[in-house]
């Protein structure tokens, strides 16, 4: 006998389907009223329906400001589409402050994380310092840790997070409080992502300046590291000032991470002369080593080539000015290798010595359309570094320098001589070799 009909002519499974899709729809109805602000609609739906306020609902959300999730949960190149999210957690996203208010008075929860976040996690990823406001007035924990081990302070990584970061300083934030995974502290957040009014509000109220991620690494090495703009190909003007500002308040310019590179190590790398020149005024020793034997000037070389829109001229002239051992002459064949397209780099490198003689390995570094294209400098180079020994006015300039020693770029500048003088002591390029 076949089993009778349910109520309506539906039977269990009908039934059961027809439950799910009208719970689907009040879900939809729901999402939507919280994304316009629509606090009556809201209102409407809590006190006439038997929906969960805390109801956990799927959220488009390519930017993942509603998910937080621990290191290795997915591959690099998989991105979520939809978060998990409540109400709540909309609200902050789309600031729905009125629909808020009435979440929070209907008894929603202020500090569940359904997709890795509580809503003060949110609220502080879109720099909302009213809804931070409202949040921390109905008891929001002000030291919660998503799932990636982040507090509300390190979401803070814009300039517009400043008011936010007030907010949270007020009910006890911990400024010092390190991520689970890295180990950064909210400086060093600041500090990577180049937000120099956080960076000074956080050492004003007592940041330490010189803690250590778990890479060994301090803010200023991030901050040097990260204000480069690979994808733009630009330098951060941003992340110079924060360097700036650590460096004026004795961030430790001879700290090393892991591998025991500086942070001139890392300016280096990027090729950036601006840091180079502010780390080599604070004190940097340019002759500092890595892991594995490089001092900051090797780095400089692996480098030269592909960062065509750097100064490299300007950055050997800084290091050699400050004292940057020079490369073994046997091995200078090396520098042309690595700056072939760059005469002026050459020429730099190449007067830092009083004397050096070419060999044949000299010839075979230089492509033959680059030696073309600088014929009339690579022909000069080749002409004075011969047997005979250069003029009595580079020797002089060798002289000098090497009284001066690490002192070249301020000695030079108190010297009572003509400005073109001057440049020619401190190695200013002119095109040719003579």
């Amino acid at each position: 006998m076949s089993r009778p009909r349910a109520f309506l002519g539906l039977d269990e499974d009908d039934r059961s389907l027809s439950r799910r899709e009208a719970a689907n729809l009040l879900k939809s109805r729901f999402l939507e009223a919280v994304r316009r602000n629509d606090a009556a609609e809201v209102a409407h739906i809590l006190r006439t329906t038997d929906i969960d306020i805390d109801t956990v609902l799927d959220v488009e959300d390519r930017d993942m400001i509603l998910a937080s999730y621990k290191q290795g949960y997915w591959l690099p190149s998989y991105k979520l589409e939809t978060s998990w999210a409540m109400g709540l957690h909309v609200c902050m996203m789309y600031n729905a402050q009125d629909t808020a208010v009435v979440l929070l008075q209907n008894g929603a929860a202020v500090n569940r994380k359904p997709n890795g976040k509580t809503p003060l996690h949110v609220a502080c990823t879109v720099s909302n310092a009213d809804c931070v406001a409202l949040l921390l007035e109905w008891g929001a924990r002000v030291n919660s840790m998503s799932l990636s081990g982040h507090t509300p302070l390190h979401y803070c990584i814009k300039s517009e997070s400043l008011d936010c970061v007030k907010l949270l300083m007020l009910k006890g934030a911990n400024l010092n409080m390190a991520s689970e995974e890295n180990q950064d502290t909210p400086l060093h957040m600041a500090a990577r992502h180049g937000i120099p009014e956080l960076v000074a509000f956080y050492i004003t109220h007592g940041a330490t300046i010189n803690a250590l991620n778990g890479y060994m690494e301090t803010p200023l090495i991030t901050a040097v590291f990260w204000a480069m703009d690979i994808r733009e190909r630009t330098y951060s003007s941003d992340h110079h000032l924060v360097c700036r500002i650590l460096l004026d308040n004795h961030a430790n310019v001879h700290s090393y991470e892991e591998d025991r590179k500086t942070s001139l190590h890392k300016a280096c790398w990027n090729c950036d002369h601006v840091l180079i020149q502010m780390l080599l005024e604070a004190g940097a020793n340019p002759n500092a080593m890595d892991i594995n034997g490089c001092a900051a000037i090797q780095y400089l070389l692996k480098v030269t080539q592909i960062r065509p829109w750097a100064i490299p001229e300007r950055c050997y002239q800084l290091l050699l000015n400050y004292g940057a051992a020079r490369v073994y002459p046997p091995q200078f064949h090396k520098v042309l290798q690595a700056c072939h397209e760059y005469p002026r780099a050459v020429e730099v490198m190449l007067n830092s010595y009083e004397h050096i003689k070419h060999t044949k390995k000299w010839r075979t570094a230089i492509p033959e359309a680059v030696f073309e294209r600088h014929r009339s400098f690579y022909e000069s180079l080749f002409a004075v570094c011969t047997n005979t020994p250069r003029s009595l006015q580079h020797l002089s300039r060798c002289a000098i320098r090497a009284v001066m020693s690490k002192r070249c770029d301020l000695g030079v500048d108190k010297l009572v001589l003509p400005l073109s003088v001057k440049k020619y002591l401190l190695l200013e390029p002119v095109g040719i070799i003579y």
